[in-house]
């Protein structure tokens, strides 16, 4: 017991207490916020649920630059991303389990979300982290190789069905040919990255070469020495960002109701509040990525950016279409003209943007310029 608090620290227990706290109270309010909740009440209620969220999240980040630290890239970054991934898939699962027709719930999230992580996140990191270093070196073997995976996952899962689908969905033969392919993919992807070519997704710059496990593995130190030498720590740590972080998605998805209610009194487009829900679900990813930016780590940047998104199109697509084909739901994935026009801009833009060597500020402006036509889609 005594060795746990040496990882543990009031700040962290009340973190979890507060989100999981919320959560408790939001579930007894639950009547009183149905729609048409009266507007000061719901505005309150927004604004205690972000509070919350946002203390959520800096939890989430401690525990994760901590986890970074000590396991170091890619598999400290892995954990985050995984870990968030996984608890937003199982609730897009749970929404397409329950009543209602949610035909379009997967496309339209993993649509908001790669416009968050490629263009705001991604274009917010670079700049700042451009501003501040003019310039900013990346790993580009590793970078290549996730551009290279979204490239092929994207055009599986949204392009495809517009062309070959039917109605926008696919049959159940080209279903089972799209999970598997999908699989399998992300799959060796994973294998490779935390095997043989886990170097490839590690800093280059020398000068931050001090801060990665990989720098100890050059020592002598495997990955596999690191988590026997420190389980308790990297265990208790992976609890703490766990239970810190299934509070912020929770609250993000039973936030949705409110939202819509609240935008629609102002007529703003409902897929609004799917971007804002896909917003602050990844937080805590956010805030991670700018803070290396900030560091002058741009390699975690690409790893938590770029590694979420593959892991959101890898795991999402195939979930969905499972429960699909199980259930007899419709799962429609084809995206409109506008936003495949995007989502290849979007693509190309970071094909040409991380082929350099090194990054920059204007290079982020270009992004965030992109995620301002998104909203301009969004409202048309």
């Amino acid at each position: 017991m005594r060795s746990l608090t040496r990882f543990i620290a009031a700040s962290d227990l009340v973190q979890v207490a507060v989100g999981w706290g919320a959560l408790g109270v939001l579930l007894l309010a639950a009547p009183l916020l149905r729609p048409p909740a009266p507007a000061p009440l719901l505005v309150v209620a927004l604004v205690i649920i972000v509070a919350v969220i946002l203390v959520c999240a800096f939890g989430v980040v401690t525990q994760a630059e901590a986890l970074a630290r000590r396991l170091g890239d890619p598999y400290g970054s892995l954990v985050l991303t995984l870990s968030i991934v996984m608890i937003e898939v199982v609730l897009i699962s749970a929404v397409m389990l329950g009543p209602g027709e949610h035909t379009t719930i997967a496309r339209d999230s993993v649509m908001a979300v790669s416009m968050i992580i490629l263009n705001l996140v991604v274009g917010l990191a670079l700049l700042l982290g451009g501003i501040r270093y003019r310039g900013m070196t990346h790993n580009r073997t590793g970078t290549s190789a996730y551009l290279g995976m979204l490239v092929v996952l994207i055009a599986l899962a949204f392009g495809l069905p517009a062309a070959i689908g039917d109605g926008g969905a696919f049959t159940i033969s080209q279903a089972i040919a799209v999970v598997a392919v999908t699989v399998v993919l992300y799959g060796f992807f994973l294998y490779r990255q935390m095997g043989a070519q886990a170097g490839d997704f590690t800093e280059v710059d020398p000068s931050l070469a001090h801060s990665t496990a990989l720098a100890a593995e050059a020592d002598g130190d495997s990955i596999r020495d690191i988590l026997r030498a420190h389980r308790i720590e990297i265990l208790t740590r992976l609890i703490l960002l766990i239970t810190t972080a299934v509070p912020i998605v929770l609250l993000s998805h039973d936030m949705a109701a409110l939202l819509d209610d609240g935008l629609g009194r102002l007529g703003a487009p409902p897929a609004l509040a799917g971007v804002l829900i896909a917003a602050i679900v990844f937080l805590p990813e956010s805030i991670t990525a700018i803070r290396a930016a900030l560091g002058r780590e741009v390699q975690r940047v690409i790893n938590l950016c770029h590694g979420a998104l593959v892991s959101t199109v890898g795991l999402t697509i195939p979930a969905v279409l499972l429960i699909g084909m199980a259930t007899g739901q419709r799962v429609v994935l084809a995206e409109t003209p506008a936003n495949l026009l995007l989502l290849a801009a979007t693509l190309l833009l970071s094909v040409a943007t991380f082929a350099a060597k090194r990054v920059n500020a204007m290079q982020g402006a270009a992004h965030l310029a992109l995620f301002a036509a998104y909203t301009i889609v969004l409202f048309a």
